[in-house]
This record gives structure tokens, sequence and C-alpha cells, in this order.
């Protein structure tokens, strides 16, 4: 995850404040299981490693639990994550970030075979949309459950990833739906309404909220965690406070 939109700029919208938020709130819960129902498949479409865990790291761990083959298709390798940084050059963060996605997925009960890497380059992914598209539609096929971002989510990146799999689902009558990530940052807790007209919130018990915050630590690169960075990590306390509730949001 690349913090390079207008948007996404300061500490954002706090956790606190989310807690208290109505409309997040009324959005009805439901069961992993409700989600999955029927499905062939999960495909996850993440622009960056870490992008899949932070959005839907509990419901990809429901569906291998039970049987569901699941599938991540990691556009980029997100290795423009620190520009100009002196040590994380994009060659060492490439091979960084694919390892650490390996040993997230691993908490979350599967491994790097459900992996597939595109390597598209990060923070370019509207300009091989259309590319992208076409991969993900020869991919795909009626019965499979296609996540990827949302598509108004403020990161460029994030939102061609999402353009791009709405796109593919449709060709081949696959049920699409959408994961924010840097939408908590600006979205208004306090607004009279939510910004979508159909999402649904997937309930996590404690254990898989257990095995996503796990999932979630491996991502060194990116919270700091493990060797000194020596610079603001992308992925500071105060943003993963979001991705530590009791439930995941999905779109549509």
């Amino acid at each position: 995850m690349d913090a390079v939109a207008v948007r996404i700029e300061g500490q954002g919208t706090p956790e606190s404040a989310w807690q208290g938020c109505a409309w997040l709130e009324a959005l009805p819960s439901v069961e992993a299981d409700t989600v999955l129902l029927g499905a062939r498949r999960l495909i996850v479409v993440s622009p960056h490693p870490d992008d899949e865990v932070l959005g839907c790291g509990g419901l990809m761990q429901a569906a291998a639990a039970q049987g569901c083959a699941v599938q991540v298709i990691s556009v980029t390798d997100g290795e423009a994550c620190y520009p100009d940084h002196p040590r994380l050059t994009p060659a060492r963060l490439r091979d960084a970030r694919r390892r650490e996605l390996a040993v997230a997925l691993q908490a979350l009960g599967m491994d790097a075979t459900h992996v597939t890497s595109l390597g598209l380059p990060d923070g370019a992914v509207a300009r091989h949309e259309t590319d992208l598209a076409a991969h993900l539609g020869a991919r795909l096929s009626a019965g499979d459950v296609v996540l990827a971002p949302w598509i108004h989510d403020a990161h460029p990146d994030h939102e061609a990833a999402g353009r791009a799999a709405r796109a593919a689902a449709a060709s081949c009558g696959a049920r699409s739906l959408q994961y924010p990530v840097w939408a908590w940052h600006w979205l208004d807790a306090q607004a009279p309404a939510g910004p979508w007209t159909a999402a649904q919130r997937i309930a996590l018990c404690p254990a898989a909220r257990a095995r996503k915050r796990e999932a979630i630590a491996a991502f060194a690169t990116q919270t700091g965690e493990g060797e000194a960075l020596g610079c603001e990590p992308i992925l500071p306390e105060h943003v993963l406070d979001r991705f530590r509730r009791s439930f995941e949001v999905l779109i549509g």
C-alpha cells in the first residue's frame, strides 16, 4: 500500500471516530459463509502486497478453512513505496514484499502457491489497466467470487485494479465485490450517510482477528517492525487500527 494520492495525507480519520460512526454501524452484518455460499473460488485482486490482508484477510482465511480455493492476484510488488530510500531500493523491496506476502498467507492458512504475481509497475497500474482486465478475464469463470479494491479508494493503483477486476468479472459472469483500504483514511465518519448503496460487514471471530493481526505483522517493510526503516512506515499504528476491527467491509 503506497500513499501517493492527494487525499491520503496526515493521520486521517482516527479509528475512534469510526467506532462511533452511525452509518458504518448500520451496515448489515453477515457471516463469511454467506458471502462464500456457492463460490467455486475466491479470487483476491491486490494492487500491492498487504492490501489483500488488510482489506479481506478474514474472509480469505474463512474460505481456505472451508476448502474454497483461494487465489491472490498480486498486481504489483509495491516496490516504489519508499522512493529515494538509501537501502529500500525497488529491487530489494520487490523481493522483500513477495516474501512478506508468503509469510502472511501462512498465518491465514495458505502459502505462496496461492499467489500469482504479475509484476506490473508500482504506481502505474492505470497505464496497464486494459491488459490487466484481459489477464483477469482469461483466468475467471462463472462461480468465482472476485474481491478487488474499491474503485473510489483514492489511490490510483487501487482504483485501476478495482476497475479492471470489475470489468473482468462482468465479462464472465463472476460475482464482484470490493474492499476499501485507504477510504478509511479520508471518508467522513460523521457524515449522515455512507458512500455505498450496497455494502455489508463480515463478522470476524476473535481467532480470525488474531490470525489477521499475525498476517499484518508479516509486512515488516510497511509497519516498521523488525529492521529499522529509518523513516515513517507506510502502515503506522493509527492506520493499522482500522484493520484490527471485529469485521471487514465488502461493497456490492
